[in-house]
Order: structure tokens, then C-alpha cells, then sequence
């Protein structure tokens, strides 16, 4: 039967997805029929109908599809499946060149019946490729009969070629081919294995569709799932055919008017993970840049919360406009910034504590006090979120303060907080002189403050014909003439900014039009408290507050699996307003997450080596795209040892100052460094109750019930950024007992890690996963 693409009738809109071949099949030609491919999709959804598409029928795929072939260009052609639903179709393959219709009509689509999903086999390609290497060997499947191959997933139509394969080498040319990703997988691991309960236990099972497959239904075999990340986004589209650094740095359509948007004054982005706040703030720094006159000052600041965003922003900023670009801009984490400012005024501060030793510090002055029941970590947020929050210089001043966002404490108690607050500042003092980040903020959002209130005092000067050329001839000579240290800022990650860094930040650019551009998330908090932007002079109204809702860098499975980790959780919109995640919708479509159990740290360590080693192996999925969560320091040392020692991966951990972004190997960090990153295959791991959250937060359930609410939601923010971070497949491991951010039944549903190390060898990633989270 066919539906006539071409008939006549009303302009209908169309579902039309591309599939994973034809995405593998742009990925090797040039940007030119990618460009052309998409401009395509977008007129075919628009309307089906329109004869310009130039679609032909082909052949009926079935009872109830049709085949047709188009032609984008003159370049290129497609092979397109259409469904009797009438409303849908799919891209099956792309290829260029003369011979590009004789390829396109030779290819054979079938349903497969395991899987239940469309499949595309080049039949004439894969027998020229075996033919030419035939020998009169024994075939390399002769052990296995065509009922148990076609038991096992293999694609019907390439049994035939399987039978002639006498060698490795043959069997290695058919694997070069573009073929069925879970033919493919049965095979190798046939090849491997050679016990097909086994194959069929730990892979044809993981890919066998959730109920029974009908060989003629094409519009579900065209609807489900593939392993890697699928769109009917027009403009997604096109990007998903590119690499994923290319993939990195798309901004959508719908996101461009805000990165090239003029605004009288500062402006803010918010929105969920993978709304594109990042590349929008990296779009802005080069519209600003684009703007400016020639010279070669660096007038515009992009900065971050930590040194490892800072780097990788660099090398994103590089990669969007080149080295032309970064000549014109400062790219600093904020605590870099600030150190810098402090040293450039030439006052003593002593050495910079890092993290680690501020908090031993903590330790050891709860110790000599006697005061230990405020641990280390409310003592540190509480000076730096309060006492120099608010500017705290006396305690009569920290007696009265606001404490929006902290944990309630009685006067007595804020007392003994106070003296604890001044043994800390007398120990820092105490020679060898030392400092914290926090204070060295704290310091420079001081000096700054001086240094615009003298270049604003300057201007009103210059205003005034007589006495700014006094001026000018006064200071020109001394140095001291002050113009704002920045034209505009755009900061990244804004949830996490201390109110220091504001009132730094705000004192190095002068209040004016596109002064300062932020974008951040606050169900991505996971280091500081709540900071009221207007409190810090940061004024931002009406349209220049805006807030994302199309997520197209991660899934809707995996996306629907990490919104339920924040289910019922408040969030701040980064001022006085609230936000919330409703809209929040994804264009891309894939896999369910995977959930492993296993008995053991080791054993859960070698499952996720083993599962890395395949996604390589069998899908190309380069190392420096896949990366390794853990929830602390020593579990990334682990990891690392593990992968490295047992499994000869390459690893580099993700420390404060990042990782060189060309080194192909696997990224091991804390979930707290996966912010702001993004990989296409991500191992959510040690995700098991008394880690996740950690044991720890369960001494504050009763006698602190706001400390424990707040250490509990800023996990479950942790996480949520961590599994945020995968665009196309999300592994989520632990051992021993699930954590309660898990779905109540993952003990029982998710795959074992013995079975998988068991076999030696593992599953396929094209697994359907446990439900979503």
C-alpha cells in the first residue's frame, strides 16, 4: 500500500526522524550535505506535501510502510521509510555521488525481531566484501544454526553472507560495514564467547523489546529507542551529525537572540540543565568581542566558579572563535580573579589556604575551643555565607543579621559561632601569615569598590571642562588615571558565586548597558548558599531576565531519571523570585539509563572498566567522551588504579585545573567537578546508600532537621548534575544497597556486575536499562 508523499491536500505537519545509520552515514561526508540533509527534514516536517521535496516512491517495506527516495540537492540522496500512521517518516540512509540511487535502492529494511527496531543492511556491500576474501575453510559460524542466530538478534537478511565467513580477516572487513548494532554485538560476542545462553542472557536480552514484536508494524519499530541520542528538533538535527566538540559549542536557534541581545543593563539566563546556558554565555563573550573597535586590551571578563570551568571555557572559547578571540577576553575563575587583585595592590594577605587546609584549620580550632559540636563544614559555610556575607565586622553586627538559606541557631549559640569565627581569623594571623579564598574575596571586592568609587569620582572630574584638564595633567603623569577594569562580564555557573564575588564583579564594570551577563541554575547549587543579586547592586528587570526551557544536549530518559531526583525541592531563581522546572522539556530521545548492583566496591570498579572497554570497542565512542563520576577524592584514586592497573584504560582525573581537553582518555572526577562538563557516555558510580548521600548528614535528622533538609537537597543537586552531564547513554552503578535517590526497586531490577564479569564480557550498550530513576 502506499500514502502518496506526494499527494495533494492540505499542508500537514510531519514527524520525521533521522536514524542512526543515516546519522553515521552524515557523519562521513562533508558539512555541505549535512547543511543540506537538515534543510530537507525541516521542509519535509513543514509539509509532506510540498512537490518541490521531489519524493519517489521506492517500494513497500511492508503491509504497512513505504520506502521513498529524495533528493536534498543535487549531491546527495536519502532513503526514507514511511509509515501508515501518514504523519510520520524516518531518514534510513544517506549517500552521495552518482551511484548514490543505485546504493540507496539496493539496501534491505527490516524489522528485527528480537528488538523490534528498524534495520538497514548494505546485503550487496557485505557479500563483495566476503567474496573477495573466501577461502574453503570452515565458516567461522558453522557451529550455530540460522534458528538460534536469528534467536539471538542477528538480522535476517545477513545470514547468507555469514555462511561464507571462513576467517577473522573476513569476519573484521564485515565489521568495518555499517551494520545492525545488535547483529554486530551477538556476533563479537559469539566470536568471543561461543555459549549462546550466554549471549543470549547478558545481550539479547538486554535489547529484546518490552513486549512482542510485530514484524509489520512499522510505526512502532520507527519510534523506538537507539543507543545514541536521536531528535526531531530542525535545528538539533544538524547538530547531532557533527562531532561532539562541534556538538559542544551549537546554539540554538531559540537561544541565539539572547547571546546577541542588547539590554540596558545586566541580564540574567536561567534554565535546566542542557539548555544551552553555557553556550550562550560563551555566544555572548564573542558578540561582545565582534562589537568592540580594534586594539588589544582584554575588555571583556568570562569567568567561573572554579579554575577547572575556567580552563575548559578557555578551550570551548578557543574552539568557537580562535586565538583572535581570546585576545580580547580575560577568562579567570573568580577566586583567580580576586587573588590577582589583592597581590596587584601590594598589601601583605599571606599565603592562600587551600580547601583541605581551611577546613583542618576549622578542625583544629572546634578542638582547642572545646566547641565541637559545630562541625568544620557549617563552621566554613557560616563565615563565609554570613559573617562576610553581610559584612560582619563586630558581633553586635552578626547578632542582628538576616540568615535567608542558613540552618536556625539560638543568640547563645551564635555566640560561641562568633568566638569560634575569631580563633579561626587569629590563627591566619598568627605568623607565618595565611588567608582563604573566601578572604582574599572578601578583600578584593573591597578594593575594587575603592578603585571604581575613584574612577567614578575621576569622570564626574572630566565632566568639568577646567578641572579635568587639571586632572588629566595632574595624573597623566603619576599613573593614577582609573577607567573601569572591564566593559562587560558575562559569568557562567552564577548559582555558585559567594556575595563577595558579586560585589567584586560588580565593582569592575561600570552600571551601564550589557554591563553584566549571567547564567546560572540553582537546582545546580552545590557549593554556596542563596545570593540576592539586587542586594549586591545587581539590578536585573523585566525582559532581561530570562529562563530556558528546551534542553537538546541530554535525553528525555535521562532527563526524566534525573528530574525526579529534585521532586518537591524549593529553588531561588538567583535573586528574589522562585524556579521551578516546569516546561522543561527535552528534543532528544534515546536509551533509559542503566542501573548495575554490585556485591562490592571491587567488583562494581571492574563492571564499569569492562562496560568502558566495550562502548570503545564496539561503538567508537572515544575516551575522552566518557567519564567516571565518583562521590569523593579517594573513590577517583580508586577508580583511577583500577581502570589503569587491571584494565590498561587510559585515565586522567579531573582535578582543579581540569584536564588538557585533546587527551583521549577517560575523565575520573567528583561529581562536584562534572559541572559545567559534558560527555556523551557518562558512569554515575558508588550511587549506594551511606554514599549517596553520605552517611555523615544522618547525625543532623533529629537534632538539626534545617541542616539535614539542606545537606540532603544539596546531594540530591549533585547528583542531578552529575547525571545531567551524559548526552547519549547514562550507567549508574553502586554496591552493597541502593541509595533512596534511586527508584525503590533498583536492588531488584538493576543488571548484576558478576554476571557481567562472570561471562567476561558485557552486555551491549544498546540494553533497554531499568526504568528511569
Amino acid at each position: 500500500m502506499s500514502h502518496g508523499a506526494g499527494r495533494a491536500g492540505h499542508r500537514t505537519r510531519t514527524r520525521v526522524q533521522v536514524g542512526r545509520q543515516a546519522h553515521a552515514d552524515l557523519e562521513r561526508r562533508d558539512g555541505a550535505v549535512a547543511d543540506a540533509v537538515g534543510d530537507f527534514v525541516h521542509r519535509l516536517r513543514a509539509d509532506r506535501t510540498n512537490r518541490a521535496l521531489r519524493l519517489s516512491p521506492l517500494r513497500e517495506a511492508g503491509d504497512n510502510g513505504d520506502l521513498y527516495l529524495a533528493h536534498p540537492d543535487p549531491r546527495c540522496m536519502v532513503l526514507l521509510l514511511s509509515t501508515d500512521r501518514g504523519d510520520e517518516m524516518r531518514v534510513l540512509a544517506v549517500r552521495d555521488g552518482v551511484r548514490a540511487r543505485d546504493e540507496l535502492a539496493r539496501l534491505t529494511v527490516e524489522i528485527n525481531p528480537v528488538s523490534g527496531a528498524v534495520e538497514v543492511v548494505d546485503q550487496s556491500e557485505a557479500d563483495a566484501t566476503v567474496v573477495s576474501l573466501r577461502d574453503r575453510a570452515t565458516p567461522l559460524f558453522a557451529g550455530y544454526d540460522d534458528r538460534t542466530l536469528l534467536d539471538l538478534g542477528v538480522v535476517p537478511s545477513l545470514l547468507p553472507t555469514l555462511r561464507e565467513v571462513t576467517s577473522q580477516e573476513q569476519f573484521d572487513k564485515l565489521l568495518t560495514h555499517n551494520l545492525p548494532e545488535l547483529t554486530r554485538d551477538v556476533l563479537l560476542a559469539l566470536r568471543d564467547r561461543g555459549d549462546p545462553d550466554e549471549v543470549r542472557r547478558h545481550i539479547t536480552d538486554k535489547w529484546r523489546a518490552d513486549e512482542e514484536v510485530n514484524p509489520h508494524d512499522w510505526s512502532r519499530a520507527a519510534r523506538r529507542a537507539v543507543s545514541q541520542a536521536e531528535t526531531d528538533d530542525d535545528a538539533v538535527l544538524g547538530a547531532l551529525g557533527r562531532s561532539f566538540d562541534a556538538w559542544r559549542l551549537f546554539l540554538h536557534p531559540e537561544q541565539h537572540r539572547l547571546a546577541t541581545g542588547d539590554f540596558k543593563g545586566s541580564a540574567k539566563v536561567t534554565g535546566g540543565p542542557g539548555t544551552g546556558k553555557t553556550v550562550v554565555a560563551l555566544h555572548r563573550v564573542r558578540h561582545l568581542v565582534d562589537r568592540l573597535p580594534p586594539g588589544h586590551s582584554r575588555p571583556v571578563l568570562l569567568t567561573t566558579y572554579n579554575a577547572n570551568l575556567a580552563r575548559e571555557l578557555t578551550e570551548r572559547l578557543r574552539q568557537l572563535g580562535g586565538d583572535a578571540l581570546l585576545r580580547r577576553v580575560d577568562v579567570k575563575s573568580v577566586d583567580a580573579l580576586a587573588l590577582e587583585i589583592v597581590r596587584e595592590s601590594r598589601r601583605e594577605t599571606g599565603r592562600p589556604l587551600d580547601d583541605d587546609a581551611a577546613m583542618n584549620l576549622w578542625h583544629t580550632v572546634r578542638v582547642e575551643t572545646g566547641l565541637l559540636e559545630y562541625d568544620a563544614d557549617f563552621l566554613d559555610a557560616e563565615f563565609k555565607h554570613v559573617v562576610l556575607a553581610n559584612r560582619c565586622g563586630a558581633w553586635d553586627t552578626y547578632r542582628r543579621v538576616g540568615r535567608a538559606g542558613r540552618p536556625r541557631i539560638s543568640t547563645a549559640q551564635r555566640h560561641e559561632v562568633w568566638q569560634l569565627v575569631q580563633a579561626y581569623k587569629a590563627h591566619l594571623d598568627t605568623p607565618p601569615r595565611r588567608t582563604t579564598y573566601a578572604l582574599i574575596a572578601d578583600r578584593a571586592a573591597e578594593l575594587e569598590q575603592h578603585r571604581m568609587a575613584r574612577t567614578e569620582e575621576q569622570a564626574r572630574y572630566k565632566q568639568e571642562e577646567q578641572q579635568g584638564r587639571d586632572l588629566v595633567h595632574r595624573e597623566a603623569g603619576s599613573g593614577m588615571w582609573l577607567r573601569p577594569r572591564y566593559q562587560h562580564i558575562v559569568v557562567d555557573e552564577a548559582q555558585d558565586l559567594s556575595a563577595s564575588h558579586w560585589r567584586m564583579l560588580r565593582a569592575m564594570v561600570r552600571r551601564g548597558p550589557n554591563d553584566l551577563f549571567l547564567a546560572g541554575d540553582a537546582h545546580q547549587r552545590i557549593y554556596g548558599s542563596r545570593v540576592v543579586l539586587s542586594h549586591q547592586g545587581i539590578e536585573i528587570r523585566g525582559r532581561a531576565s530570562r529562563r530556558l526551557t528546551l534542553n537538546y544536549r541530554t535525553t528525555r530518559q535521562i532527563l526524566g531519571s534525573a528530574n525526579r531526583l529534585i521532586e518537591g525541592a524549593a529553588f531561588d531563581d538567583l535573586d528574589t523570585g522562585t524556579d521551578t522546572l516546569d516546561g522543561y522539556r527535552s528534543v532528544l530521545t534515546g536509551l533509559a539509563p542503566q542501573f548495575w548492583r554490585a556485591p562490592d566496591r571491587l567488583t562494581e570498579m571492574r563492571a564499569v572498566a569492562t562496560l568502558i572497554k566495550e562502548r570503545h570497542a564496539l561503538h567508537d565512542t572515544p575516551y575522552s567522551a566518557m567519564a567516571v563520576s565518583v562521590p569523593d577524592g579517594g573513590a577517583a584514586q580508586e577508580f583511577a588504579n583500577v581502570l589503569l592497573r587491571e584494565f590498561a584504560l587510559p585515565v586522567v582525573e579531573l582535578g582543579r585545573d581540569g584536564v588538557r581537553s585533546d587527551t583521549d582518555a577517560v575523565r575520573i572526577g567528583t561529581m562536584h567537578r562534572f559541572k559545567g562538563l559534558e560527555f556523551q557516555r557518562v558512569f554515575l558510580t558508588s550511587v549506594g546508600e551511606g554514599q549517596v548521600p553520605h552517611q555523615r548528614i544522618e547525625q543532623y535528622r533529629d537534632t538539626n532537621p534545617d541542616r539535614y533538609r539542606q545537606e540532603e537537597q544539596r546531594a540530591r543537586s549533585l547528583v542531578f548534575v552529575a547525571a545531567t552531564r551524559a548526552r547519549d547513554e547514562l550507567v549508574v552503578t553502586w554496591s552493597g544497597r541502593a541509595s533512596r535517590f534511586l527508584p525503590p526497586d533498583a536492588d531488584r531490577t538493576a543488571h548484576r556486575a558478576t554476571d557481567l564479569l562472570g561471562q567476561g564480557g558485557p552486555p551491549s550498550s544498546g540494553a533497554s536499562g531499568s526504568a528511569a530513576a
